[in-house]
């Protein structure tokens, strides 16, 4: 029986590792691509007989991810799948500090990570399927950051807001497609992950907001990996997926 094709980026940690799980199940091929392997997701798919690849790739390697991608693709039958999704969730805070203090090498990391990998895996995943007779997506995990500035945050709030206008681009690109992907750049709301720690510990010298990520904790306001993870695959499966280039989980 042809398998659901799911590609996920970052899914060894976080929201990515909460969606991992909650796609292993059979009737699920599911491509992890993150820097490491991720042991606990092997046993998980041994158990429930699910089908698990997991490829260790740097994606600040932008292109070398890119081009794996679409050979491995390519090489593919499409009578194998049902359906093809790429879910781009990897991402990277470089150190919080103003653009006058930031490292370049960081700021490289950061925009590549965030915003060039998920473009050419975009352009990778569309291009190599193009020719596939079934229902494709892509979802582009962005953040509110991607919508509004914040000081101390200019790569990664760069880095999201690209990622929504070029996925704004893709959307005109696919609608005028007879087969065209489906595709929408996501906010998933306010979530408990390293990244949060990251923001709530910084020096508020150095990031004047820190206050409002700590009362976010204090306040009860953080949803959890897992909360945040079925959220976002609910709106993944929803019949007017698409219909919005960008959205906010926080709207369904």
């Amino acid at each position: 029986m042809p398998q659901h094709l799911i590609i996920l980026t970052g899914a060894s940690r976080g929201m990515g590792l909460a969606m991992a799980h909650q796609l292993l199940h059979p009737g699920n091929t599911l491509l992890c691509i993150s820097r490491t392997a991720n042991p606990l997701l092997a046993r998980e798919a041994a158990n429930t007989g699910a089908t698990l690849l997991q490829w260790e790739q740097d994606l600040a390697h932008v292109e070398q991810a890119a081009q794996r991608l679409r050979d491995w693709l390519q090489g593919s039958l499409a009578e194998h799948f049902a359906s093809a999704t790429l879910i781009n969730n990897a991402g990277v805070m470089p150190p919080i500090a103003p653009l006058s203090a930031s490292v370049p090498g960081d700021l490289a990391v950061a925009l590549r990570v965030g915003l060039e990998a998920p473009m050419l895996l975009c352009a990778s995943f569309l291009g190599a399927t193009e020719g596939w007779n079934l229902p494709r997506k892509v979802l582009n995990i962005s953040s509110g950051l991607g919508r509004r500035p914040m000081a101390s945050q200019a790569a990664y709030c760069a880095a999201k807001a690209g990622m929504d206008h070029f996925t704004r681009c893709m959307a005109l690109d696919e609608e005028r497609k007879p087969h065209g992907a489906r595709v929408c750049s996501l906010a998933p709301g306010v979530i408990d992950t390293d990244m949060q720690l990251q923001l709530r510990s910084a020096h508020p010298d150095a990031f004047p907001d820190v206050q409002n990520f700590a009362q976010l904790q204090r306040g009860g306001m953080l949803s959890s990996a897992h909360d945040a993870a079925t959220r976002v695959l609910a709106w993944l499966e929803r019949p007017d997926f698409g219909a919005q280039a960008v959205a906010d989980v926080r709207d369904a």
